[in-house]
């Protein structure tokens, strides 16, 4: 290979290594003096809305007469509780499974829930006097309505950005700084949890006058989290 030549292949890995080369780090951001750090609120809110989880349950040998029975006390139930405007009802899970007895199938069970929820605890209580007398209450659970839950999020919101302001502005005096800009900030809420049931040991008595069952909705705990990167300013 001649000199010539030889210079020629070498060019390239000088462009490739030269000065120009440490054009694209000296673009890329500096991430030094940053700090993360995390402020949360919290507040006890008032549960406003009840919701009440009830089960038509049958056994026996016809799975077809079951069906027929669970579908009729489910629909009666329904029909009662779409005649109170201030209750909404759903339907849940649907099962048929067998029943077994020295691991031989001796009958089937058959279920489906009602999810009843109101805010109006004292008609939805009355109205659990009635539907008992078919369906059995497996569970009752307290929840925030989202119009409340909402507004309750907003004023954690404003305690914990203030509260991390704070400890940042802390921060700052603390390591001689003459200042900092935010970097990141990310807002956590607790979401929208499910209601917290009290499983209940009341079984459906057919044609029996039941009581309507007691409620006291007490309060839970709401948390609004901030997390977030400040960057300290240099002296």
């Amino acid at each position: 290979m001649t000199r010539v030549s030889m210079l020629t292949h070498c060019l390239p890995l000088l462009l490739l290594f030269g000065p120009g080369s440490g054009a694209a780090d000296d673009r890329a951001p500096l991430t030094y003096d940053r700090v993360t750090l995390a402020a949360t609120a919290s507040r006890p809110v008032e549960n406003d809305t009840l919701v009440v989880i009830l089960d038509a349950q049958r056994e026996g040998g016809d799975p077809a007469r079951l069906a027929d029975e669970v579908n009729r006390s489910v629909r009666k139930g329904l029909d009662q509780a779409r005649a109170v405007e201030a209750v909404r009802a759903q339907t849940l899970d649907y099962q048929t499974t067998p029943v077994y007895r020295d691991q031989q199938v001796v009958g089937w069970r058959v279920t489906q829930s009602l999810r009843l929820e109101s805010q109006d605890q004292a008609r939805l209580g009355a109205l659990l006097g009635e539907m008992q007398k078919e369906l059995a209450v497996r569970s009752v659970g307290y929840a925030v309505s989202p119009p409340r839950r909402a507004e309750a999020e907003e004023g954690l919101i404003r305690d914990a950005v203030e509260r991390f302001g704070r400890r940042a502005r802390l921060l700052t005096e603390q390591l001689g700084r003459p200042g900092y800009r935010l970097v990141e900030m990310v807002v956590e809420t607790d979401g929208e949890p499910s209601p917290r049931p009290m499983p209940m040991a009341m079984r459906a008595a057919a044609m029996v006058e039941v009581a309507p069952p007691a409620f006291e909705p007490g309060t839970q705990t709401l948390n609004v989290t901030v997390r977030g990167t400040i960057e300290l300013e240099r002296p």
